[in-house]
């Protein structure tokens, strides 16, 4: 009986039914107190009475046993490691919340945890070395500076931006469009294995849901909502990225394109949205330097660690180099890279990396004149 259901088993199955969709979800779930079991539990008239349920809808949930096998999915589950997190479980995606029609649910495989800002990489699947290249720099810059790589395990630029991100030891997020339990393209089974291994996959899908169309579109709001921004490195006009790229500007998501050949067809789509007003990307510096343009005005989930707090004794989630750069600051010193170097004694490609990752937890800034200086308590 459907009062017999946890709670987390009851959004499981709601999430499975295909006709009720998020948006539909979220407002059974406002009309019957944020308890999916009472929904479950609930007549077709009553159903019927909230906004947007009709009697497909309606007829589906009360006969969801009919298509959903839930004995036999979490039976899968458990079998290969899966979980299902809901938005009130910590390892649910901050920003993904604030999205219009987030996931109820999302199934989880993986080993780490993903505790840092995401940043989403997309672009075409028929890619050019020049893009695989840019994009695996660029998800390595990305991982070195703090950040998860974020993207949807395609053919192309995803690839080249999952592999990126783990060559340098960082995590990565990869976002199927499919049932967890189906790798595809089927080429990327060793690096769907390092992932689940080296970061995680997720899916708003339930085991053995074959891809189409509205599904990787699903995916995309996925990905870009779950990201404080976008980089598309290469695509067509028509490319599904510039599906993501709509989605993450509807969402709010800083979106960059990375510029490429003007004969090139994989570059028309980065081209039109740098014409419509995306910001142009040539390395992870821009994207440093909008995220400090922006420092008050982005949501304070993007930022992890920020602190109120003078600086001075680094707290121990700080590296060591981290430390001795912060101490380069003591009494209110600007300092260029040069002389932080000097100061510090540190490699310059050690302290570009801690730069990058104390600008982005608030404790350095980057002055006008290219010097750094600590931020000042507020």
């Amino acid at each position: 009986m459907a009062d017999k259901l946890s709670e987390s088993q009851a959004l499981l199955i709601l999430n499975a039914l295909p006709e009720v969709g998020p948006i539909t979800t979220h407002r059974l779930l406002e009309a019957f107190g944020g308890d999916p079991c009472r929904i479950l539990s609930a007549g077709q008239e009553k159903l019927m009475e909230v906004r947007g349920v009709g009697e497909v809808i309606s007829r589906s949930i009360v006969s969801w046993r009919e298509v959903f096998d839930l004995e036999k999915e979490e039976a899968r589950m458990m079998a290969n490691g899966v979980g299902f997190i809901r938005a009130a479980d910590a390892e649910y995606p901050p920003l993904l919340k604030e999205i219009h029609d987030p996931p109820i649910g999302l199934y989880r495989k993986g080993n780490r945890v993903l505790d840092r800002p995401c940043v989403a990489i997309v672009g075409s699947r028929r890619t050019t070395l020049y893009g695989q290249t840019v994009a695996a720099k660029l998800g390595a810059d990305l991982a070195r500076a703090g950040f998860c790589v974020v993207s949807g395990l395609a053919r192309g630029i995803d690839t080249a931006a999952h592999e990126g991100a783990l060559s340098a030891g960082g995590p990565t997020a990869a976002i199927l469009g499919h049932g967890i339990d189906i790798i595809y393209p089927p080429e990327n089974l060793a690096l769907y294995r390092r992932i689940e291994h080296e970061g995680a996959l997720f899916t708003e899908f339930p085991f053995s849901r074959r891809a189409d169309r509205q599904s990787f579109a699903m995916r995309n709001r996925i990905v870009a909502g779950m990201s404080v921004a976008l980089i598309v490195v290469e695509s067509d006009v028509n490319g599904g990225s510039m599906i993501t790229a709509k989605f993450a500007g509807d969402q709010g998501r800083l979106v960059f394109a990375v510029p490429g050949r003007i004969d090139q067809p994989t570059s028309a789509g980065c081209h039109q949205l740098i014409r419509d007003g995306a910001t142009l990307l040539t390395g992870i510096d821009d994207l440093l330097s909008e995220l400090s343009y922006l420092d008050g005005l982005r949501p304070t989930a993007v930022m992890p660690n920020a602190s109120r707090h003078v600086v001075g004794p680094a707290p121990e989630d700080f590296s060591p180099e981290e430390q001795r750069l912060l101490s380069t600051f003591s009494g209110g010193a600007i300092l260029s890279i040069d002389a932080i170097c000097q100061t510090s004694g540190l490699e310059l490609s050690v302290v570009s990396a801690a730069l990058m990752r104390l600008e982005l937890r608030r404790k350095v800034a980057k002055r006008l004149d290219g010097t750094f200086e600590a931020r000042a308590a507020s």
